[in-house]
């Protein structure tokens, strides 16, 4: 694990108000009004808000006075003659003592300033210890007993015990023997494991591809959908049976239970219905009606009579509003769906 000492933030320069984004134009403006105005708006903030404007104000750099004039004037202030403004962090750290305390800037500071932020053993400590300790096994021990030191010791000994043993010994062994850290030396650790550790395991955890692409053909109407997995499957035929197991489709309603079914039924517009029907296989069409009471399956019968040819484009879209108020429900907890009836069979 290479440490280098993190670069210094270097301020952006900007040019015109358009440059400042939302954050920017609150320090600005909270700069402008100093202490004695502004007090009452650092008050109203909640610690997200101060530790937002506190970040930004810090990278501010010289602002030039036009911007200031331009942004004051947006803000229907008369701000014109504060003349330019320097935002670093001595200057953020003397405005937020003068109404904050010390505690509470301290914490704000140390983000900051800290490359990684205060957060970062919280992080480390919700990793699976499997994966952590995968990651650690090629590390210098003591780098191994600082990281082991800093996150929570439930979690540090489920890492310990999944390391080999004669390298967790020696981790023990410097943990002992080890005093308090300098500064500098976990600040480079803590960006080093946000650089090289986190930032990909960030990336191993993105969403399956195949799942992502599954939720993309739902969304497909029936001839597109039709022409892209017929080509795929001329490609790559794995990778279309996978995505064709993944999907949610219209046919895939038959599996609800009967509740399922009932409450969908209840939430789905009639007029919607009646053209998803008139597309639906008989199997399908059969399940839905046997979830009605029997005035409202003839309703929906004479309704699908009288109808007459209904466009296939009409018919995509409203089978794939039922599908898609399916997976709401479901998000919500009122029904539940599933590939195959079987999957949420009960055993008793």
């Amino acid at each position: 694990m290479i440490m280098k000492p993190p670069a210094p933030v270097e301020a952006r320069i900007p040019e015109t108000v358009a440059d400042l984004n939302g954050p920017e134009r609150a320090a600005v403006l909270l700069l402008a009004l100093g202490q004695e105005h502004g007090d009452t708006v650092w008050q109203q903030l909640d610690d997200e808000e101060v530790r937002l404007i506190s970040i930004a104000m810090s990278k501010l750099g010289k602002i030039n006075s036009d911007i200031i004039e331009k942004l004051m004037v947006e803000f229907v202030l008369d701000m014109g003659h504060a003349g330019a403004l320097v935002g670093n962090y001595d200057s953020t750290e003397r405005l937020l003592q003068q109404f904050l305390p010390n505690d509470r800037v301290n914490v704000i500071m140390e983000e900051i300033r800290g490359p990684a932020g205060r957060n970062m053993w919280e992080k480390l400590s919700n990793v699976q210890e499997q994966v952590l300790a995968n990651y650690l096994k090629n590390e210098y021990p003591q780098t191994i007993a600082v990281v082991m030191s800093k996150i929570k010791s439930e979690h540090a000994a489920r890492v310990l015990a999944i390391l080999p043993e004669e390298l967790a010994l020696e981790v023990i062994s410097r943990m002992l023997r080890m005093e308090s850290v300098q500064k500098e030396i976990l600040e480079r650790l803590e960006q080093t494991l946000r650089m090289e550790f986190m930032s990909n395991l960030a990336k191993t955890q993105r969403r399956d591809a195949h799942e992502q692409m599954a939720e993309i053909f739902n969304n497909f109407d029936r001839q597109t959908e039709s022409r892209f997995m017929t080509s795929l499957e001329e490609h790559n035929r794995d990778a279309a049976e996978r995505i064709k197991t993944l999907m949610f489709t219209f046919e895939d309603l038959a599996n609800l239970d009967n509740a399922s079914a009932q409450t969908l039924l209840r939430h789905v517009d009639k007029d919607k219905l009646t053209v998803a029907m008139k597309g639906a296989n008989e199997t399908l069409r059969d399940f839905f009606l046997s979830n009605m009471s029997s005035r409202a399956a003839g309703m929906l019968k004479d309704d699908m009579d009288v109808m007459g040819p209904v466009r296939l484009r009409d018919v995509d879209e409203a089978q794939s509003q039922m599908v898609n108020l399916a997976k709401d429900l479901a998000a919500k907890g009122e029904i539940m769906i599933s590939k195959n009836r079987g999957d949420d069979e009960l055993i008793y």
